[in-house]
């Protein structure tokens, strides 16, 4: 192939390239230039959404923020209690803002309709409270944030009952108040204490009446605490009385019956010195005065039955002796200082049997009466050969005894009869009392006073009793038996056991009752 071919074929292979990619370029220039024109139509359209949706994304951007943060502190404000205030800070006015901006916001109107619930409850709190203004100011806000309207109708019903004893109210405050400044504080029915009472009555949370009845019993507690350093205990506890009934639960009340306690214990102390000393009037007085002060004071109340029995022993021996005036001056004594004492009854038949064994001193005695006498006296000897000393009742030596007794106290035959028995009567309270037969024993210990009441072993032998009375109670109590250890702690007392032996049981029986309630 020649020179001048090759190079045609040159030429025309480029030729061929060129028409080759104008073609590429002339198809890549028009496709860019539809490209541009889609751009174009996208970008007008997007300036038009702009245009026309400007203010739904404003409020999305801008806006929501600002929504929740109304309502944040519409509700820190109601947890506060500002529901609504002049300067914009109360919960309504959040939640009104809120809504404003988002008017289907549903967290801005279910936080007024709490804040409504919230206003009506601050109107019935400050109408128990007796503020009918605030009261007033809650309700209406109520209404307008519109509570349901039977609830604001039943409040405004009882707002508008409640204003018209208001007047009364007032006029019963400044009486009471008038009473509290002169002290006269628990002295009638026009004194401070009744008169405040009345107010909460009808006010139960009436702040004047509860500050002005606080303020009158710390005066009264304080007359109470002045009371028992003075030794007026009586006074104290009615003073105590009446500020439990007022207010049991007052600051002043536990340090003013600490007080009060303290001061029994000591007047008792000194009643028991003044016992065991023979002192019989300073014991009474004492004991007297712990019993105004609480009728209920065991030790007291055993402290003064074992006065009456000394008493009445006492009269009891004089009897003996034929001092009747002076024996009945000690009988009445004992009957003023416990007319319950079991003892009583006894000082009265001894004294009668005295009356008569001196009647029969004076009177010889008649053919019928020496006959009775001979009966009985064999009868007692019959009894006596069986070993019925005691028992049975009406066949026993003693019954034989006690009769002839009653028929020639003063017989020789009689008394010989009765210094016969009583060391029998002795052998079997002391057989009783060892097999803890307690009851059985008072039997003996009886038929012993009986025959033989001016025995200077008798008042030890009741105490022993009495002991052991309180040792078996102990026990039952230990076992769950407090009725029976309730009678073991009467039988002691009755049986003139001292006062401070009884006090651990009755303290135990204390702490069961407490644990029992």
């Amino acid at each position: 192939m020649s020179p001048h071919r090759d190079q045609q074929d040159a030429a025309h292979a480029a030729l061929r390239r060129v028409r080759r990619e104008g073609r590429w370029w002339w198809l890549q220039a028009r496709h860019a230039r539809r490209v541009w024109r889609w751009a174009l139509l996208v970008a007008v359209l997007l300036f038009m959404a702009l245009v026309l949706l400007r203010r739904p994304l404003a409020n999305w951007f801008w806006n929501e923020p600002q929504i929740e943060q109304l309502l944040d502190q519409g509700d820190r404000a109601l947890a506060a209690g500002r529901l609504s205030a002049a300067d914009g800070s109360g919960a309504r006015e959040w939640y009104q803002a809120a809504l404003a901006l988002d008017g289907d916001r549903s967290q801005a109107r279910t936080g007024l309709a709490r804040t409504a619930q919230a206003a009506l409850q601050q109107a019935r709190d400050a109408l128990d409270a007796g503020d009918l203004d605030a009261a007033r100011r809650a309700l209406a806000l109520a209404r307008e944030l519109q509570v349901p309207q039977r609830d604001a109708d039943q409040l405004a019903q009882q707002l508008q009952q409640r204003g018209g004893a208001h007047a009364g109210i007032a006029v019963l405050l400044g009486r009471a108040e008038a009473a509290l400044q002169a002290q006269r504080l628990d002295d009638g029915p026009d004194s401070a204490l009744p008169l405040f009472q009345q107010v909460l009555a009808v006010a139960p949370n009436q702040l004047r009446a509860l500050e002005g009845r606080e303020d009158a019993l710390s005066d009264l507690l304080l007359q109470a605490r002045s009371a028992c350093a003075s030794g007026e205990l009586a006074t104290a506890a009615t003073l105590l009385g009446s500020a439990r009934r007022y207010d049991p639960g007052h600051v002043d009340l536990p340090q003013t019956e600490a007080q009060f306690n303290a001061a029994l214990e000591q007047a008792l102390m000194r009643a028991d010195r003044d016992l065991a000393r023979g002192r019989t009037d300073a014991a009474w007085a004492g004991y007297r005065q712990v019993a105004a002060a609480a009728p209920s004071h065991p030790r007291a109340q055993a402290g003064l039955r074992e006065l009456a029995d000394r008493q009445a022993r006492h009269a009891t021996r004089l009897a003996g002796d034929f001092r009747f005036p002076q024996a009945t001056q000690a009988l009445d004594k004992a009957k003023a200082i416990d007319p319950q004492a079991p003892s009583l009854a006894t000082a009265r038949t001894a004294i009668e049997q005295a009356r008569h064994a001196q009647q029969a001193l004076r009177a010889p005695q008649s053919t019928r009466t020496k006959g009775e006498l001979r009966v009985l006296l064999e009868r007692f000897e019959q009894a006596q050969a069986r070993g019925d000393w005691l028992l049975p009742p009406g066949r026993s030596a003693y019954d034989a005894l006690r009769a002839a007794q009653a028929l020639a106290p003063a017989d020789p035959a009689v008394r010989a009869a009765a210094h016969q028995l009583v060391p029998v009567l002795v052998t079997c309270f002391d057989d009783e009392l060892r097999r803890n037969r307690v009851r059985a024993a008072g039997d003996c210990l009886q038929a012993w006073e009986a025959l033989a009441a001016h025995d200077n072993e008798l008042g030890e032998a009741r105490r022993r009793l009495g002991r052991r009375w309180l040792a078996i109670g102990s026990e039952r109590l230990g076992a769950g038996d407090a009725r029976y250890a309730r009678e073991a702690l009467e039988q002691a007392a009755a049986l003139g056991v001292p006062a401070s032996e009884i006090e651990p049981l009755q303290a135990r029986l204390r702490d069961a009752a407490t644990l029992e309630r």
